[in-house]
């Protein structure tokens, strides 16, 4: 059987990744992406560590989601999840146009909601890596 902890990392590498983009982005003023990628970076750190722990399958995109399924393995996530349940708002606002009642997501996410989805990220990145 193959040791699930390969393909765990490998997430979780991509993860630190997408939060250095997010970093990248946010100091380029490009907030919406940044947003965006702060999500994505969370929800890839979230997956690596339910594929290390050994699941089979990880469905979903929502940080609430999937910090209640690694919640089986570590009741540290339910904390986690109240934390950074935020995340999920930068799912699809962030990037398409009819998502927002008026203007595009360039528009409409500033500097401090950046900053604010970015440490998140980093939570939940330094959360997982700490149990890995």
């Amino acid at each position: 059987m193959a040791d699930p902890r390969k393909p765990g990392a490998r997430w979780v590498s991509q993860a630190a990744r997408d939060l250095d983009d997010a970093h990248y982005l946010r100091d380029g003023g490009r907030h919406n992406t940044a947003c965006f990628m702060a999500h994505q970076a969370a929800v890839k750190a979230l997956t690596g560590y339910l594929y290390a722990e050994g699941a089979e399958a990880v469905w979903g995109a929502s940080v609430a989601d999937l910090c209640e399924d690694a919640g089986v393995f570590d009741q540290g996530f339910f904390a986690l999840k109240a934390d950074t349940v935020f995340l999920d708002k930068y799912a699809k606002g962030t990037l398409q146009p009819d998502m927002l009642p008026g203007g595009i997501p360039a528009d409409a996410f500033d500097g401090l909601e950046s900053e604010r989805a970015v440490g998140l990220a980093r939570q939940v990145l330094d959360f997982v890596t700490e149990r890995l």
